[in-house]
């Protein structure tokens, strides 16, 4: 517990917002559980007393996140900023110093499982990898501003790492992954599938060696899906804006929690813990490692269960299973017959970025009808469901969609998926 200390030690000096929650109490020996829970939306109201550095100011980072040329740039030439989807209600910025990420990247070059250790050990830095990311890439996201990092600081992954974004029709991505022939590919689950079945019928002719996934549910179906279409090992992660490498696979398929730098209570809907064994109705997290932006017992959403007993590869670290994202690709027809598919990343990513609407729910309720709806009321909302819509109708007419019928609603109840969130994308039955 010793770095949890040296945190609240820290805080408690720096953070005028935690120099007033730990007034009065011995950091030396509080216990954690003894601090109140701290949520996106509140923290991000009081940005300024809540970060350690005094020359972080919201208005500026959020000036720089708005700038898709300053991706990965170091803010004020010592931090790595990236923001978040917003897929909890609410977008965020989160900012890392040089220590930090230095954890972030150990954790990550330490305990990625090592998928085929031959060829690990004939080429142990990978430099014959050539390895193509599929995600969101024009924002700060994490995953985009981690992999223009790794870019800026050794100029030779340049032609080797590629991010590629999923908000291109299938069609234009397919041939640009043929084109640069990856070894290594790195997407989220619901991208892999949408990948994988298109490797099945002959239109994807890569071969990778290797699939990495994370960001949203990986069921055991679409993992095997992946595995038998590719024919290679497919590894699974788990991370978040707020804490980029939180566990990663072991040889047994488990998914181990790194609780020497990442603290996470499983918890009911009351904010009580629930027994090891047993899936929360929330996760806290509290990140070790960030000095700068402290997030001590954050409500992260995520649904996790601590398993009560050992894995069998003989890892000491906890095993966790998590019930993240679990949003539908959806599967519209064009005018003239023919199926498109569409990730549900890249419509968040629209709406939230091109419409800046982030609390909103969209049910297909025909091959060609799609209902908008969100929980707020008033003109406001109808101004912004009018905005998404537009936005959401020219995105999928550069997918080959055109001419939709969306249909848009206020102060609509959200349907909640079988994890228990709420599920912002909800395909036809």
């Amino acid at each position: 517990m010793q770095r949890l200390r040296e945190l609240l030690a820290s805080v408690a000096r720096r953070s005028p917002l935690y120099a007033r929650i730990l007034r009065g109490h011995d950091v030396s020996c509080i216990r954690l559980q003894q601090l109140p829970v701290m949520r996106k939306a509140e923290l991000m109201d009081q940005f300024e007393a809540w970060v350690t550095d005094p020359g972080l100011r919201l208005d500026a980072l959020q000036a720089f996140t708005a700038d898709p040329a300053r991706i990965a740039e170091p803010y004020l030439g010592r931090y790595t900023v990236w923001e978040s989807s917003g897929s909890s209600g609410e977008p965020g910025i989160f900012v890392q110093d040089a220590a930090a990420m230095s954890v972030y990247d150990a954790l990550e070059a330490v305990r990625r499982p090592v998928l085929q250790p031959l060829r690990r050990m004939f080429d142990p830095w990978g430099l014959h990898d050539r390895i193509a990311f599929v995600g969101a890439t024009g924002g700060h996201f994490a995953g985009t501003v981690s992999i223009e990092r790794l870019r800026r600081l050794n100029p030779l992954l340049t032609g080797r790492l590629q991010s590629l974004s999923f908000l291109q029709p299938v069609a234009d991505l397919v041939a640009r992954l043929n084109d640069l022939a990856p070894t290594a590919l790195a997407t989220y689950p619901s991208a892999a599938e949408l990948l994988a079945a298109e490797r099945r019928t002959g239109r994807l002719r890569i071969a990778p060696r290797e699939v990495w996934t994370g960001g949203e549910t990986l069921s055991p179906a679409v993992r095997r899906f992946v595995h038998a279409a590719f024919g290679c090992p497919v590894a699974d992660s788990y991370g978040a804006s707020e804490f980029l490498s939180l566990a990663s696979e072991c040889r047994s398929g488990g998914l181990h929690l790194n609780s020497d730098w990442a603290i996470l209570e499983a918890v009911d809907d009351r904010g009580q813990p629930v027994p090891a064994g047993e899936t929360g109705s929330s996760t806290l997290l509290t990140n070790l490692a960030n000095h700068v932006q402290p997030l001590i017992r954050y409500d992260l959403g995520d649904r996790v269960r601590l398993h009560a007993q050992p894995c069998d590869c003989g890892s000491p670290l906890p095993r966790i299973d998590v019930q993240g994202r679990a949003d539908d690709t959806l599967q519209l027809t064009a005018a003239d017959g023919h199926a498109v598919f569409v990730l549900p990343l890249a419509i968040s990513t629209v709406l939230e970025e091109e419409a800046g609407l982030f609390d909103f729910q969209l049910v297909q309720q025909g091959p060609r009808e799609l209902v908008l709806s969100t929980g707020m009321g008033g003109d406001t909302a109808r101004s912004e469901l009018r905005r998404a819509r537009e936005a959401l109708g020219a995105f999928l007419a550069r997918q080959g969609a055109a001419g939709l019928r969306i249909r848009c609603r206020c102060n609509d109840p959200v349907h909640h998926g079988r994890s228990g969130k709420t599920q912002r994308i909800v395909a036809m039955a």
